[in-house]
């Protein structure tokens, strides 16, 4: 029995990527660097044996701002998400209309591509994150009402685009959905964010939907979250609303994995599928095979297991200056989830099959 599994997204740079991009010098030749990051990652993908890849997001700025990249109306003085270790991410502001994005996936898509023959998934970044870049004072001239149909219209481009390219599945970032109950305790704000990415899907017909992902978690980034403090059961009721098929859930690094995956199958809609994360990528300890096979057992005992996939609990390196996790660390990571999921896949066909005979 096969159980699919795939990577959520980001791979730690090589350091003379990170060293060239957070302190350039004269003289670096950036794209070189980039493009020997990227075939270098997808080499090293192949060797873990994932059955579906990515192309470590090397050569984007971060997992959100990818799609701001050479925009000029833009301004620093945006939303600071803070991380429970001290640190924080600010997102800029919009400054003018109107809202073109400066740069889409499928550039990302298209290179990778070139270089492998396996199939790739290409992570974009939700309409709800990028909302929060229109100020709260309102653009004389470009209401937020506009802001937002030009912001629908670019997400949806950006989906379109990657499908018409081949993408094996395309999964929408939506980290800020568990913060948003942080910032907004009553739901309002999850509500919105939830109406708003539907608005995107709803342009989609049911089969395409097959083909979008979700993925959630607490953040991951210097080994530290945003909101892993927020209850999992709070926010996973609405987030089944989304209308795609397939959810990228944070599971591994969860204190109550049981009263996760209860609340998971509580609310998972038959054509959905959940991949759930087996590995920790915020703890340096490398699972084992047998310990990812053992957290997928766990989850086969609440879950449909034709609905069940695996995953990591959530991209590697999100943001391009983080180091604290090495790429021989993230790749063995990969390995024994690929290798612990065949296992746990073994396990269970044999299991049927005995069922069956008796």
């Amino acid at each position: 029995m096969r159980i699919p599994t795939e990577p959520i997204g980001s791979i730690p740079r090589p350091s003379g990527l990170i060293a060239a991009i957070t302190s350039p010098t004269d003289g670096v030749d950036l794209k070189g660097l980039y493009d020997k990051a990227i075939s270098d990652t997808l080499v090293e993908f192949e060797k873990t044996g994932s059955p579906v890849i990515t192309d470590g997001e090397q050569s984007k700025s971060s997992f959100v701002t990818y799609p701001l990249e050479g925009l000029s109306n833009l301004t620093a003085e945006g939303l600071k998400i803070n991380f429970e270790d001290g640190h924080f991410r600010q997102l800029p502001l919009l400054t003018s209309g109107p809202f073109k994005y400066g740069n889409y996936a499928v550039k990302y898509l298209a290179a990778a591509q070139k270089q492998t023959s396996i199939p790739i998934k290409q992570a974009i970044i939700s309409a709800s994150a990028l909302s929060l870049i229109y100020p709260q004072n309102g653009i004389d001239g470009y209401s937020q009402a506009e802001f937002i149909e030009d912001l629908v219209n670019e997400c949806e481009k950006d989906i379109r685009q990657c499908l018409a390219h081949g993408a094996y599945k395309v999964q929408m970032d939506f980290t800020e959905g568990r913060l948003s109950l942080k910032l907004d305790p009553s739901g309002g704000v999850l509500n919105y964010f939830i109406d708003l990415n539907n608005r995107i899907f709803d342009r989609f017909t049911s089969e395409e939907q097959q083909k979008l992902g979700v993925h959630v978690c607490p953040g991951g980034d210097h080994d530290s979250t945003h909101s892993a403090d927020i209850d999992y059961a709070d926010f996973l009721p609405l987030l089944f609303d989304l209308n795609v098929g397939s959810f990228y859930l944070q599971l591994a690094s969860e204190p109550d994995r049981i009263k996760v995956l209860k609340t998971i199958k509580q609310y998972l809609k038959p054509h959905q599928s959940a991949f759930i994360g087996v590995i920790d990528v915020l703890n340096p300890l490398i699972e084992t095979k047998e310990q990812v096979r053992d957290r997928v057992l766990e989850a086969a005992a609440y879950l449909p297991i034709n609905q069940l996939g695996t995953t990591d609990d959530c991209g590697f390196s999100p943001f391009c200056d983080d180091v604290s996790t090495s790429r021989e660390t993230a790749f063995a990571k990969i390995k024994a989830r690929v290798e612990g999921t065949e296992l746990a896949g073994d396990e269970l066909f044999s299991e049927n099959l005995n069922a069956v005979i008796n």
